[in-house]
């Protein structure tokens, strides 16, 4: 078990390891420059930096995904549906943008991100950059029609001054053990939960709740699959029901594999899952499985395998099926704040 999992282990643990006990002194420290970082920006000796148009920040105060991605898109589509219009702003990690950048059908992963990329291929503009003012700034700049910028991830990003904060939870892991950063999964202390404007916990579809009463703060969301695609032959038509009794393997580099495998199996998709660390970089090799007939993954690890997936591979879209109280909520944030 690497040093990765072995961490995976200690933060969702039913109680603290001694793994976790032993790291504790360097989550306090890191509690400590958490708290620094967030008092000077509150005393103004840091000051963040506003865009001409509300930003909307989705993240999380945990390490790793929750579904952020996909919430964002789902979120861009609502307000775009209610007559705005979203430009999408990301740091694109794992990628290594030079400045801000737009990012385009056909770019690499390696250079913008996997996430961005889901997120242009969602129609709506999509610029990428450590540096998330500069880069809401440049989208504006090349998209004047945009009149809100939504940020994927960047909950602790104060530089970027925002107008609504969405803070999204795994429904499945919580929040692990409580702990702060190296000894828990928190990037924040869970008090951070009460002040953003929603929380938006990703959750089974069998587990998700009647819709919430209109401008409620606590919302439920779920995944579902959206497709399948051939990644090498994008036009071929692909059953699932034609894999049974084939030897199917699953891939995901993704912040909560299980998720993923588990999608699969509800889908009727008996595979042999290999789970990678987040945002892994993948290589051939690691789609050298043996015996592998099909080999399915996510389509944030599609962009990473296009170039080199045979005809075995195969992605799964999925989408965000958000609570339309969240949609509303944030249209009211946004409508308070230009009244303001």
């Amino acid at each position: 078990m690497g040093i990765h999992d072995r961490l995976l282990a200690a933060w969702y643990a039913p109680r603290v390891t001694p793994l976790a006990a032993a790291l504790a002194p360097l989550s306090w420290l890191f509690r400590a420059l958490v708290a620094l970082r967030r008092f000077l920006y509150r005393a103004g000796v840091m000051r963040p930096q506003r865009v001409p148009v509300p930003v909307v920040v989705v993240g999380n105060v945990t390490a790793g995904g929750a579904g952020k991605t996909p919430l964002v898109i789902a979120l861009a589509h609502a307000l775009a549906a209610a007559g705005r219009h979203p430009g999408l702003v990301s740091r694109g990690y794992g990628g290594s943008p030079d400045g801000a950048r737009e990012v385009r059908t056909g770019d690499e992963a390696a250079v913008v991100g996997d996430e961005p990329l889901l997120l242009a291929a969602s129609g709506h503009p999509t610029f990428v950059g450590r540096d998330r003012a500069a880069a809401a700034r440049a989208l504006l700049a090349a998209h004047p029609a945009c009149d809100v910028v939504v940020c994927d991830d960047g909950l602790q990003h104060y530089a970027l001054a925002r107008d609504v904060e969405i803070a999204v939870v795994d429904g499945s892991r919580g929040l692990g053990n409580g702990m702060l950063l190296p000894a828990g999964p928190l990037r924040e202390p869970a008090a951070r939960l009460d002040e953003v404007d929603a929380v938006v916990r990703l959750v089974d579809a069998s587990a998700a709740r009647a819709p919430a009463p209109h401008g409620a703060r606590d919302t439920a969301m779920t995944h579902e699959a959206a497709g399948w695609r051939n990644l090498a032959d994008p036009h071929r038509a692909v059953d699932p029901a034609a894999w049974r009794g084939r030897r199917v393997h699953a891939v995901a580099g993704i912040g909560n594999p299980r998720r993923f495998f588990a999608l699969l199996a509800s889908l009727g998709v008996d595979a042999v899952p290999h789970a990678f660390p987040d945002h892994h970089r993948f290589v051939p090799a690691d789609l050298a499985l043996p015996g592998a007939e099909v080999v399915v993954m996510t389509a944030k690890d599609a962009v990473k395998c296009a170039a080199f997936a045979d005809e075995r591979c195969h992605a799964l879209d999925i989408r965000a099926r958000i609570d339309p109280a969240l949609a509303a909520l944030v249209l009211e944030r946004l409508d308070g704040r230009q009244a303001a």
